[in-house]
């Protein structure tokens, strides 16, 4: 006799079987705010351009605490690369496969069904519980979690407490959280020359030439020494291109893309002046675009990362490690609120790969760590 699923793997499953690749939410929400209605929560689906979101509050007095996360999955890769079909959830050997297993749709099972337990246990809790959902995640991120955000404040609605749904994990559930997130700050580098044959250089000014020696010092400079929280500032080029094709003609533009990733130690502004201190200071002729993809946060303990790191000690016996690195969040745009935020989700080992799996048991393990920090931070 087969052993009855748990009510996090029903749900988990449930939402995996819908093709929510980004920006589609695919119904995943109307399915989360009919569970969350259920139980007392307001619903107030936001939708900007092609992006669905929703905010959901139970309550109307602080503090608030809100569980973050996405519908949204990245696209499947090669179909035929799947052991079994990415929208088709599979549970094999105690793993539950399908696109967003890991992220997030296992988490979002593991928020809601916690939520139902904790307001069934205590339906008068204290303060407000709220979900923020968006579609826009694994995208551009520019109608989704930044638009409500936006949204709230203008309304002044405030967001003590969030916990993002982010798989975090390294090999065992809850063994690191994200208190924080470097900030991310692109460009688009276009050095000007002067295009021309290559057996007349008198006659030509060669970008890619010109151009060397600064990459080179961008490359060794040292932009911060980071903080107890965050590693050095860190600066790469994604992207060079220059040349026509021909091999018997100089170009006349070079074009690279670099991206900063950028802690506390650091502003925006600085780092845009030392970058342009530099290309000057090799009298070079260039243009560069700056994109800001998000500003670096950081949760100290408190409240929230104290809350999380006892719950996660009262379910599993661990220790949980705080921690900044890996890529960016949703949580960047939260934190903006003055909220305190935290990453909490499960080991992220196969997020976006082919075959994207997590163990079952670990969802129902998240969903007991929400729980009872639902009970200590509200109850």
């Amino acid at each position: 006799m087969s052993t009855p699923q748990s009510a996090t793997l029903t749900l988990a499953c449930e939402l995996i079987a819908r093709d929510s690749t980004t920006p589609d939410d695919a119904g995943c929400q109307q399915l989360i705010g009919q569970r969350l209605a259920a139980c007392g929560f307001q619903l107030e689906p936001m939708r900007f351009g092609e992006v669905d979101n929703l905010w959901a509050r139970r309550g109307s007095a602080q503090p608030v605490l809100c569980f973050a996360g996405h519908t949204d999955v990245v696209p499947t890769g090669p179909l035929e690369r799947w052991d079994t079909a990415p929208f088709q959830p599979v549970i094999r050997d105690g793993m539950l496969y399908g696109r967003g297993a890991a992220d997030m749709k296992g988490s979002l099972a593991a928020m809601v069904v916690a939520i139902e337990r904790f307001v069934a246990a205590h339906p008068a809790h204290r303060g407000s519980i709220a979900l923020l959902i968006t579609s826009d995640e694994e995208g551009p991120a520019t109608e989704g979690t930044v638009k409500v955000v936006e949204t709230l404040v203008a309304r002044n609605e405030q967001v003590d407490w969030c916990i993002v749904g982010e798989p975090s994990s390294t090999e065992l559930v809850g063994d690191v959280v994200k208190n924080g997130r470097r900030g991310s700050l692109n460009a688009r580098l276009l050095v000007k020359g002067r295009q021309g044959h290559v057996a007349y250089p008198h006659l030509a000014r060669n970008p890619i030439h010109l151009a060397a020696p600064a990459l080179a010092e961008l490359a060794d400079e040292v932009w911060d020494q980071g903080n107890a929280f965050f590693p050095p500032t860190s600066f790469q080029i994604s992207n060079i291109h220059s040349g026509t094709g021909a091999t018997n003609v100089v170009p006349g533009e070079l074009e690279a893309l670099i991206n900063f990733r950028f802690s506390t130690e650091s502003t925006v502004e600085g780092l845009q002046e030392r970058v342009c201190d530099i290309l000057d200071r090799h009298g070079l002729d260039y243009e560069l675009q700056w994109t800001l993809s998000g500003l670096p946060f950081l949760t100290e303990p408190g409240e929230l990362l104290d809350g999380v790191a006892a719950a996660i000690r009262q379910v599993t016996g661990r220790e949980t490690q705080p921690s900044t690195s890996g890529g960016t969040s949703d949580g960047r745009f939260i934190a903006t609120m003055g909220t305190q935020v935290v990453e909490l989700g499960p080991v992220n080992a196969t997020i976006h790969q082919l075959n994207e799996h997590v163990s079952a048991s670990d969802l129902d393990t998240l969903t007991e760590i929400y729980f009872t920090t639902l009970q200590r931070l509200l109850a």
